[in-house]
């Protein structure tokens, strides 16, 4: 009696629960790197331009460091963190206002302040950094989102 009862409703139940649970990080993971992808850009715009040179850092620093970071898939089989560039790709094309979709991200990340392990923030500020000095170092406004993006991290 008990084991029927295990098979025909626990496992079920159980099986939904890890199902969901795994979706769930995976498009929470997902958004996080569609919300890196919008901090990134407003780095890069803080200065009203995108030089190619940024966008050159940026594609580098994806290819050789946040395809490591974990094993996270979009809905096309892609590793997620390929949303960093397809999103600040989307946002140059419409050309997006930088301080908005800063405060964008900076929303996302203070509800999903979990989702930002020591290592991704230090990454996320590393690559930010290495944006905002790849054309003619870092000027003014760059630095001044600098700023506020370590005062998020470290409260």
């Amino acid at each position: 009696m008990a084991k029927n009862l295990l098979a025909e409703y626990i496992y079920p139940i159980l099986a939904v629960k890890i199902y969901n649970m795994l979706y769930s990080k995976k498009k929470l993971g997902n958004e996080m790197y569609q919300n890196l992808g919008k901090l990134f850009y407003a780095v890069a715009m803080a200065d009203h331009s995108v030089h190619m040179k940024e966008l050159e850092k940026l594609n580098e620093v994806v290819r050789d460091h946040w395809l490591d970071v974990d094993d996270i898939e979009d809905e096309f089989g892609s590793d997620a963190a390929f949303q960093i560039q397809t999103v600040f790709d989307w946002l140059l094309e419409y050309e997006k206002d930088a301080e908005e979709i800063y405060e964008e991200f900076e929303a996302f990340y203070m509800e999903n302040d979990v989702l930002f392990t020591p290592n991704i923030k230090q990454l996320a500020m590393s690559t930010a950094r290495a944006i905002a000095s790849s054309f003619a170092g870092s000027n003014k406004s760059e630095l001044v989102l600098l700023g506020r993006l370590s005062l998020l991290f470290n409260p």
